[in-house]
């Protein structure tokens, strides 16, 4: 096993080639994140306690109800980016001709593969550092941050939350050696 960094590993037996990106933070920014995800919940809840405090027929129950709603989808999705964030792992295996992908909190995660012959132009993203988008995709408190991705069957995939660049040169020169080596034990079967 390889150990690219504190939080991406290399695993390279048995015929499979397994990459694990961890998705913690530093122990700062994880306690910033989940004060801020209770201070958020908190609010949610001394709202639902002022709605039942109002009169039945106050107009501000509706605005309240209204605001409620957003707070719970918005609650929901912070609170996928902290489970992600203290738990959750990205993880890449090359086995048998096929590349899987998987999010991963708590183990559990949709795993989306990927056959080999359809993989083209694997490599980083060409990402414009000075944008907002790209600002707001690397913030410690969203779950994007993307470095990585290919083109399979037409479609644009994309994987390596929070890779940084060397890490991302050492994993794409990893797998494309590994591609490589399952294309040609493709081609020869």
């Amino acid at each position: 096993m390889e150990i690219v960094s504190d939080r991406v590993s290399i695993d390279r037996s048995g015929g499979r080639t397994s990459v694990v990106i961890s998705a913690r933070l530093p122990k700062q920014k994880e306690a910033l994140l989940v004060a801020w995800y209770l201070c958020w919940i908190l609010v949610g809840v001394y709202m639902m306690y002022a709605r039942t405090k109002l009169p039945e027929g106050d107009p501000l129950r509706q605005y309240l109800l209204a605001f409620l709603a957003f707070w719970l989808y918005f609650t929901v999705k912070v609170g996928r980016a902290v489970l992600w964030r203290l738990k959750g792992f990205e993880q890449w295996r090359l086995k048998d001709g096929v590349l899987t992908i998987k999010d991963s909190i708590f183990g559990y995660g949709k795993a989306r593969p990927y056959f080999v012959e359809n993989i083209q132009k694997l490599g980083a993203l060409n990402i414009d550092r000075t944008s907002f988008k790209y600002q707001l995709n690397d913030s410690f408190w969203t779950i994007g941050g993307e470095r990585l991705g290919f083109e399979h069957l037409g479609r644009k995939v994309i994987f390596g939350k929070g890779l940084n660049e060397a890490e991302s040169k050492r994993v794409v020169s990893v797998l494309q050696d590994a591609l490589k080596e399952a294309r040609k034990k493709a081609v020869a079967q």
